[in-house]
């Protein structure tokens, strides 16, 4: 799990290309649940958590940027 500060340090691109790789990772999780696979269930909870992390970041900066 990155730290704000290192999230809030990468440019928009880099947040946008996290955010769809974190979206990936969402997608598998939610799948491996549901297939009952997952082992670590909390695993969801910390994807969750840091795409409005990335997501709240983002949209700070392109506010910034208007």
């Amino acid at each position: 799990m990155a730290k704000p500060s290192d999230v809030r340090a990468k440019t928009v691109d880099e947040l946008k290309t996290e955010l769809v790789d974190l979206k990936k990772e969402q997608f598998n999780l939610r799948f491996q649940r549901a297939t009952q696979q997952l082992e670590n269930t909390a695993q969801v909870r910390k994807v969750r958590r840091e795409i409005a992390r990335v997501k709240t970041v983002l949209a700070e900066k392109t506010a910034a940027a208007k």
